[in-house]
């Protein structure tokens, strides 16, 4: 891999991972240009993957500083016999949140990972999420009109934003997006959508680093590989954190249904090449 690539790559999973684009799909599809195959760079995937827990941590710390103080004050409560107490703030709420919505993609994400898998194979595959991403985006953009606020959350509300999330476990399906719209689904306010679909996203893409480092580790490293990675995790976090700030200003101007036209057009431009060219 050449420091060339690492930038294109590290700029693209910042950018792409928080805008509604799909950083999985854009990734694979720029692998199989530049010939690299996944294995081959999976300690370079995983990295990237921490340059944009990176840029969450730094966008969102004051929220996951209250959320950790708020999981030990619960734990206490528990402890000494008062319960959960889900209302007692708006921290406690959301966090609780968070752990439902992880719990279904979790769940899809491990009983189906080979299946996942195989889809990053399948320039088809990644095609089709792109063009689902774009309808998904246009359709929330125009019916999405909710005033919920954390403290009007219910369970089945977080339940639905997993679900949305589990759905962009598959390439060319923004997890973002995915997210955002289960949320506007859900009737959230804009804020609320953005900001708890962001939050949501920190245990898979935490998850997926813990999980991957150990295979990736073992396979071990190329010396070569060490500036690339160093610069690609850079790039992902810069990149990851301008996106983010990006998102707040676009979801709340209502201007989600410009990246429809985007994915839409990359998504048939895909499906049209993997069709002509016999691709599965």
């Amino acid at each position: 891999m050449t420091l060339f690539e690492a930038i294109v790559l590290g700029l693209v999973q910042g950018l792409a991972e928080f805008l509604p684009v799909s950083s999985s799909g854009h990734l694979a599809v720029l692998q199989y240009i530049f010939g690299i195959r996944g294995e081959e760079v999976l300690i370079f995937a995983v990295m990237l993957h921490f340059g944009t827990f990176l840029s969450l941590v730094a966008v969102y710390y004051k929220d996951l500083y209250m959320l950790i103080k708020e999981l030990f004050a619960t734990l206490t409560d528990i402890v000494t016999g008062k319960g959960l107490q889900i209302n007692k703030n708006d921290y406690r709420k959301l966090g609780v949140m968070i752990v439902v919505a992880t719990i279904p993609t979790a769940f899809f994400g491990i009983v189906f990972s080979d299946a996942f898998g195989a889809m990053y194979n399948s320039l088809l595959s990644i095609g089709i999420g792109f063009l689902i991403t774009g309808t998904l985006l246009w359709w929330v953009e125009k019916f999405g009109k909710g005033k919920k606020n954390t403290g009007d959350m219910l369970f089945r509300d977080a339940f639905l934003v997993g679900l949305f999330q589990s759905a962009a476990i598959a390439p060319g399906i923004s997890r973002s997006g995915a997210t955002i719209a289960g949320g506007l689904f859900s009737n959230f306010n804009r804020d609320l959508a953005v900001r708890f679909a962001f939050l949501v996203s920190i245990p898979p893409i935490l998850g997926a680093v813990i999980l991957e480092s150990p295979n990736a580790f073992e396979q071990g490293m190329d010396i070569a590989l060490m500036l690339p990675i160093v610069v690609g995790v850079i790039v992902a976090a810069v990149s990851g954190f301008i996106a983010i700030k990006t998102m707040i200003k676009i979801v709340s101007k209502k201007k989600l249904h410009f990246f429809s036209y985007y994915t839409w057009l990359l998504g048939f431009v895909v499906v049209v090449y993997a069709v002509a060219n016999n691709i599965g």
